[in-house]
C-alpha cells in the first residue's frame, strides 16, 4: 500500500469533533465533501482524517491526494488526477480511460482538494469514476459541494474559542519561543481569536506578527486586517499567503451576481433574514426574483452561513468575509444607498415590532428584536452619521422602548436615547418628544431621578406648546410613575389617573396604557386601598387575556401576589409570583424578575423557610446593579425587603443569615430563577426562553415546570 500524503509541518490542533464526524462519514459514504470558507482548514482536516491508521488500513491500494488548486483548464483535470496517482501512460488512450482502467478493481481513497474553479468538470469526473469503480471512495475539500447523488457534506465552521486560542498559542510559541497566554493577555488573545472569526489561517497569520507586535497591538490593528495579516512560511499554499488573497480566491470564483450580492450583504451587521435581503439588496442588476437563488449560491460557496434559531432561518457572513465585501461595495460607489435602504428596512421592522408587542405575537417580537439588535444599532448609527436624519434616529430609539424596557436593556436604551437627543438636526417634534418620554421612562426605572425629571419636563412643555396630545399623555403618565417610585402616592395617583383619562380620550390602548393602570394600582395599594388595587389588576389581566399580552400581565400578577401575601394566602401568592417570574425571565426583563424575587423571598420567610428567603435576597442583591438603583430607592418598594430581612435574621441569627445571603449572591440568574420556581427541596425546572412564554391560562410553578427551556442558558444579570 502506498499513500503519498504530505507530512505535517506543524502540530494539528483541536477539531476533535470534526475529525470524528468526518471519519464517520468516510465509513458510510463513497463521496464525502468538506466545505467551508477560505482559510477555515478544509485541506488540513481532510488530510488529517485521511492519514488516520484506520483509514489507511481500510484502503489496500492507498490514500492518494490530488491538489487541483492550480488547474484552471477543465481539459487538464484528468491529467492532473493521473499525475497525482503517479500514473504515466504514453499510449493513445484518453486520460479518462486510463483512470477508469487503473481504478476499476482497486480499493482506494482519492482526496481531491482545491477544485472550486472547475467544479462542474470535477463533478462530472467524480460521478463517472464512482459509477465505474466500485472500490473507489472520494474525499473532497473545497468551497463548493459537488452536488452529486449520495454526496455527504461536512460544513466546516470556524474554530470554537477553545480551539482557536490553542491554535493561536501553538503557532505563536513556534514563532516566538516560549509564548503562552498570561492572565494579563488571556482576555486579549480571546478577543483577537473572536475578531478573526476563529479562522485558522487568520489566526496563524496573526500569530506570525508577534515577532514585532504584542497581542494587544495586533488587536488594535485589526481594523485593517487585510493589510496586517500577510505573510506565511515557506511551503504555504500560494492562495494562503495572505488573508486577502484567500478571500479574494473565493471572490474570483463567483459570478457577477454573486459578487454583487456579496458586496451588498456587507451592510448587514450580525444575522439577517431573506426578507431583509430582498428589500435591501435588490436593484435593476439584481431583481427580487433572483435573490433567493444567489443567496443559495453564496451558501454553496460557504460565503454565507445559515443559522437556525428561535427567530427562524437566518443568515450570517463571517466578519472577514463581510469586510472584504464592504471594500468592494465602497469601490462601486453604492455604499451610501445600500446603508440607507438598510436603515429604512429596520425602521420599518421596529415599527412593526412596536405594534405587534401588544398582541399574541409579543414573544415572537422579543425573540426577533433580540436577533436584530446588531442591525438596529447599525441603523441608529447610520441615522446619527447623517445630521439631516437625526429625527429618524430619535424615532427609532423611541420606537424601541419595548426592547429597552420589556426585554431588559435599560442601560443600552439610556445610552441610545441620550445620544439621539443630543444630535443636531432632529427638528421633527413628534420623534423628539417620543424619545424624550421614553428616556424619562427608562431613567425612572433606573432610579435616575434628575435625568427623568429633565426629560419628562421638556417633553410635557413641548407637547403642550405643539398640541401633541399623545406625547402629553405619555409625559404625564411617566411623571406619575416617577412620583410612584419617589413615594409620593397622592401625586402619583393624581397624575396616573390624569394620564389614563388622556389615553381614553385619544383612544390609546397598548402595553403602556396597561402599565399605567398597574402603576395606579400600586399607588392605591401603597396608599392602603388594597382591595381597589386588586380589582384594577384583575381587570388588567382580563384585557391581557383578550389581546394576548403577557409582559404587562406579569406586573399585574406581581401586584396580585403582593395582595395575596398581605391576605396571608401564601400558596396563592407564591403561585402568582412564580408565574410572574416565568414571564419576566422569559422576556429577559431584569426589573420584573428581581421585583418578583424580592416578594418571593418574603413569601418564603413567612412560609417557614428563612434560609431560602436569605438566599433569594442575596440573589436579588446581585441582580439589582444590572438594573439600577435597588428598589428605586423607594421606602414603599423597600418595605417588603426590610421586613423579610428582619424576620429572616430573627429566625436564623445574623451569622447564618449572612451565610445564606452570600450563597444567593453566588447564583447566576438562570440558577436563581430555577431555584425560586422549584424551591430548594425540588429538582430545578428548565427555564423557558422568550419564545416559550406561557399563555394567560398558565398558573403557578407546576405549570412553569412543564415548559421546556431554549436559549436562556448562560445569560447573566450583567448582560
Amino acid at each position: 500500500m502506498r499513500s503519498p500524503l504530505p507530512s505535517e509541518l506543524n502540530g494539528f490542533v483541536g477539531r476533535e469533533r470534526e475529525l470524528a464526524a468526518l471519519h464517520g462519514l468516510l465509513a458510510e459514504a463513497r463521496l464525502t465533501t468538506v466545505v467551508g470558507v477560505g482559510g477555515v482548514g478544509k485541506t488540513r482536516l481532510a488530510l488529517r482524517a485521511a492519514s488516520a491508521t484506520a483509514v489507511q488500513e481500510r484502503f489496500w491500494d492507498g490514500v492518494w491526494p490530488a491538489d487541483l488548486s492550480t488547474v484552471t483548464d477543465p481539459e487538464l483535470l484528468d491529467h492532473a488526477v493521473l499525475e497525482a496517482l503517479d500514473l504515466t501512460d504514453h499510449t493513445s488512450r484518453p486520460p479518462r480511460r486510463v483512470l477508469l482502467d487503473h481504478l476499476a478493481d482497486r480499493t482506494l481513497l482519492l482526496v481531491l482538494d482545491g477544485f472550486e474553479q472547475l467544479v462542474d468538470a470535477c463533478a462530472e469526473l467524480v460521478c463517472e469514476l464512482l459509477r465505474r469503480c466500485p472500490g473507489l471512495r472520494v474525499l473532497a475539500a473545497g468551497r463548493l459541494p459537488l452536488r452529486l447523488a449520495g454526496e455527504r457534506l461536512l460544513a466546516l465552521a470556524p474554530m470554537d474559542d477553545e480551539d482557536a486560542v490553542a491554535l493561536f498559542a501553538d503557532r505563536a510559541a513556534a514563532g516566538r519561543g516560549g509564548f503562552a497566554p498570561t492572565d494579563e493577555s488571556a482576555a486579549a488573545v480571546l478577543e483577537l481569536c473572536r475578531r478573526l472569526d476563529g479562522i485558522p489561517l487568520a489566526l496563524e497569520l496573526a500569530a506570525g506578527r508577534l515577532g514585532a507586535l504584542s497581542v494587544e497591538q495586533v488587536l488594535r490593528r485589526l481594523d485593517d486586517r487585510f493589510r496586517l495579516l500577510t505573510g506565511g512560511g515557506r511551503g504555504v499554499l500560494a492562495r494562503h499567503q495572505t488573508l486577502r488573497t484567500t478571500i479574494g480566491w473565493s471572490h474570483e470564483l463567483c459570478t457577477p451576481a454573486q459578487r454583487l450580492l456579496w458586496a451588498r450583504l456587507s451592510v448587514f451587521a450580525g444575522q439577517f433574514d431573506l426578507e431583509a435581503v430582498e428589500y435591501v439588496c435588490v436593484g435593476p442588476d439584481l431583481p427580487p426574483e433572483s435573490v433567493l437563488d444567489v443567496v443559495q449560491e453564496l451558501l454553496d460557496h460557504s460565503l454565507v452561513v445559515r443559522e437556525d434559531g428561535p427567530a427562524g432561518v437566518r443568515f450570517r457572513m463571517l466578519d472577514t468575509v463581510r469586510e472584504y465585501g464592504a471594500d468592494w461595495l465602497a469601490a462601486t460607489g453604492d455604499a451610501e444607498r445600500l446603508r440607507r435602504r438598510h436603515r429604512d428596512w429596520y425602521l420599518g421592522l421596529a415599527t412593526w415590532c412596536e405594534l405587534d408587542w401588544f398582541s399574541p405575537r409579543q414573544a415572537e417580537v422579543a425573540v426577533r428584536v433580540e436577533a436584530e439588535l446588531p442591525n438596529l444599532r447599525a441603523a441608529l448609527d447610520h441615522s446619527l452619521d447623517r445630521g439631516q436624519d437625526a429625527h429618524l434616529a430619535q424615532y427609532l430609539a423611541g420606537t424601541l422602548w419595548f426592547c429597552w424596557v420589556g426585554c431588559g436593556r435599560l442601560a443600552e436604551g439610556a445610552h441610545w436615547l441620550s445620544l439621539v437627543l443630543e444630535a443636531e438636526g432632529g427638528d421633527h417634534d413628534g420623534a423628539r418628544l417620543k424619545a424624550l418620554w421614553v428616556l424619562g421612562y427608562v431613567s425612572v426605572l433606573r432610579g435616575e431621578t434628575t435625568a427623568a425629571i429633565a426629560a419628562l419636563h421638556e417633553c410635557r412643555e413641548e407637547a403642550e406648546r405643539t398640541g401633541d396630545a399623545v406625547a402629553l399623555a405619555y409625559a404625564v403618565h411617566r411623571t406619575g410613575c416617577l412620583a410612584l417610585v419617589s413615594d409620593d402616592m397622592p401625586r402619583a395617583e393624581e397624575l396616573l389617573r390624569a394620564a389614563l383619562a388622556r389615553y381614553e380620550e385619544i383612544g390609546e390602548l397598548n402595553s403602556n396604557v396597561l402599565m399605567a393602570r398597574i402603576e395606579l394600582a400600586m399607588a392605591v395599594a401603597f396608599g392602603g386601598h388594597l382591595e381597589e388595587a386588586v380589582v384594577m389588576c384583575e381587570q388588567v389581566v382580563e384585557v391581557c387575556a383578550d389581546h394576548g399580552e403577557r409582559w404587562a400581565r406579569a406586573y399585574a400578577l406581581y401586584v396580585l401576589g403582593y395582595a395575596a401575601w398581605h391576605a396571608k394566602d401564601l400558596g396563592r401568592a407564591r403561585a402568582l409570583l412564580a408565574e410572574c417570574l416565568v414571564i419576566d425571565h422569559a422576556f429577559h426583563d431584569l426589573l420584573g424578575t428581581v421585583l418578583a424575587l424580592e416578594l418571593l423571598a418574603l413569601v418564603a420567610v413567612d412560609g417557614g423557610d428563612p434560609a431560602e428567603a436569605a438566599v433569594l435576597q442575596g440573589a436579588a442583591e446581585g441582580i439589582w446593579p444590572s438594573v439600577g438603583l435597588p428598589l428605586f430607592g423607594s421606602a414603599c418598594f423597600n418595605a417588603a425587603h426590610v421586613l423579610c430581612e428582619q424576620r429572616a435574621r430573627e429566625r436564623l441569627g445574623d451569622p447564618a443569615y449572612g451565610t445564606f445571603r452570600n450563597r444567593g449572591r453566588g447564583l447566576g440568574l438562570d440558577a436563581t430563577v430555577a431555584r425560586a420556581l422549584a424551591g430548594p427541596e425540588e429538582p430545578a425546572p428548565e427555564v423557558p426562553g422568550a419564545h416559550d412564554v406561557p399563555g394567560p391560562q398558565t398558573r403557578g410553578p407546576a405549570a412553569s415546570r412543564s415548559v421546556r427551556s431554549e436559549g436562556t442558558a448562560g445569560r447573566s444579570a450583567e448582560r
